[in-house]
């Protein structure tokens, strides 16, 4: 099963809010609003050949942190995090952060900021569980990205994050208003945004 719900079900939002010191139902809706931009970021990353070939190699190193049930937060590594977040938005990485924190879904810049890192490493375990299915790794199993496996797992998932809401005309708006076109454009069109 491939779907948003059943991503969102690997997420300890206990655990999550209980570290960010927010009730469950402020990490919730942080999750919900931050989980469809960040698959975005990764569709977008992925619709490039070395962004495809970036993208599996690290599915490669976080296929583990995902098992049966949701994900033990003390397993996930923030640093890493940090790093995926990184390379996913690049120098647009402050603007996915203000534009969701504004947002009454994102909770707050500072909210959105520590979540994604944590988010990371969870999604692309997730990713790399469903591309594994058995025990091939996932660059044996993607050749080309835009033929299915990463890219239809991110579109799929995509198709069934509709409870962001207007947020992704937020984004669009925000990330596509500056030089035209790259992940702006790209994740506005993902999102609903204008571009």
């Amino acid at each position: 099963m491939t779907s948003f719900d059943d991503l969102l079900s690997q997420v300890p939002i206990a655990q999550i809010a209980s570290q960010l010191g927010v009730d469950n139902a402020t990490a919730t809706s942080a999750i919900q609003a931050a989980l469809p931009t960040l698959l975005g970021g990764l569709q977008a990353n992925a619709a490039e050949p070395q962004g495809a070939a970036s993208l599996l190699g690290a599915l490669d190193q976080h296929g583990d942190l995902v098992s049966n049930g949701q994900v033990d937060l003390a397993n996930v590594d923030i640093a890493d995090g940090e790093k995926i977040v990184n390379n996913v938005f690049g120098d647009e990485k402050n603007t996915v952060i203000s534009t969701l924190g504004a947002t009454n879904e994102g909770g707050g810049n500072d909210l959105i900021g520590k979540l994604m890192p944590i988010l990371a490493p969870i999604v692309l375990a997730y990713l790399a569980k469903q591309l594994m299915g058995g025990n091939q790794a996932p660059a044996q199993q993607q050749q080309a990205p835009s033929n299915g496996g990463i890219g239809d797992i991110l579109g799929g998932l995509l198709g069934g994050a509709s409870n962001s809401g207007g947020l992704g005309g937020v984004i669009g708006g925000a990330l596509s208003g500056g030089a035209g076109g790259g992940l702006g454009s790209i994740l506005g069109g993902l999102l609903g945004g204008k571009h």
